[in-house]
Parts: C-alpha cells; sequence; structure tokens
C-alpha cells in the first residue's frame, strides 16, 4: 500500500512538474532605443567629431557674419560722406558676401545633417546593441522586447518591465 501511495504521489508530483514547465509565462519587456542611442553617442569619437565639425563651421559662419556687419557700417559712413561710387562698391560686396554665407550655411548644415544620419544608421551600434538587448532579456527572463519608438501597440506598461538602464549598463556607457 505504500509503494502504491508513494507511486500515485510521484506521479502526481510529475504530471504537475510537466504542467509547470508546459504553462510557461510570457514576460515582456520594454526598451527606451532613443535614450540608449543618446547614451551611447554622448561620449564617443563620431559624436565628438561631429561636435568639432559643429563648432568650426559655427565659428566660420560668425566670422563671415561680423564681415557683413562690418561692411555694413562702413556704407553707413560712406552714406554720411555722401560718397556714392563708395556705396555702391560695399553694396555689391555686401550682397555678394551675403549670398556666400547663406550657400556656405547650407552647405555645411547638409554636412552636418549627412554625418548624424550616418551616426544614426551605423551597423556597429545595432549589432552591439541587439546582442545586449537579447543577454538582457535572456538574464532577465524576458520572452520579447519591445522598443518604445514604436510604440504603436504599446497602450501601457510598467516601469518594472523596462530594460534600458540595464541595456545602457551592459553597454558599458555608464
Amino acid at each position: 500500500m505504500k509503494k502504491i501511495f508513494l507511486l500515485l504521489a510521484l506521479s502526481v508530483a510529475a504530471a504537475f512538474s510537466l504542467s509547470a514547465q508546459a504553462q510557461q509565462i510570457t514576460r515582456f519587456g520594454v526598451v527606451d532605443t532613443a535614450k540608449v542611442y543618446q547614451a551611447y553617442f554622448k561620449n564617443s569619437s563620431p559624436m565628438r567629431n561631429y561636435e568639432a565639425k559643429k563648432a568650426e563651421f559655427q565659428s566660420e559662419i560668425n566670422a563671415r557674419a561680423d564681415e557683413i556687419r562690418n561692411l555694413r557700417s562702413q556704407k553707413n559712413s560712406a552714406s554720411l560722406a555722401g560718397d556714392e561710387s563708395e556705396i555702391s562698391r560695399l553694396d555689391s560686396e555686401i550682397a555678394k558676401k551675403t549670398e556666400s554665407l547663406t550657400e556656405y550655411t547650407k552647405s555645411k548644415n547638409l554636412e552636418l545633417e549627412n554625418l548624424k544620419n550616418s551616426m544614426q544608421s551605423s551597423n556597429e551600434f545595432y549589432t552591439k546593441l541587439y546582442k545586449v538587448i537579447e543577454r538582457v532579456a535572456e538574464n532577465e527572463g524576458f520572452t520579447m522586447i519591445l522598443s518604445l519608438q514604436q510604440n504603436n501597440g504599446i497602450l501601457w506598461y510598467s516601469t518594472s518591465v523596462d530594460v534600458t538602464e540595464k541595456v545602457i549598463s551592459e553597454l558599458n556607457l555608464k
């Protein structure tokens, strides 16, 4: 009788164990990829290069704008002196330098935009990001990680499923 009871107890325990394994709980996590991206590139060499170019371009724009202001001041002085030929020459030079500044600004803004887009589409970054997300998800027991940036289907989430900080930490960005 004891053997039958023990066999029955073991059978019930095995059945519960199999049932528990079959009913795996699905856990979702979310990642704010924009926040991870910002943390990743904040101190990176490409971002420092971008910021240096931006400062260099702005310095040149400021210098050219100062030059145009100086020419306008000269024109005002020539106007007070009644020197029509000097006014005409300065008008022409101001127009030429203003057009040059406008073209320079457009060109450099486009260059900066292309540089920024290049950084954002970095395959190296995304390859590393997805590997880290996979590792964090597996370590934390998540079966699915969603991006907050593509939140068309996310109506609500608990901050307890947000693994953004863990991803940033795993990327050694803190």
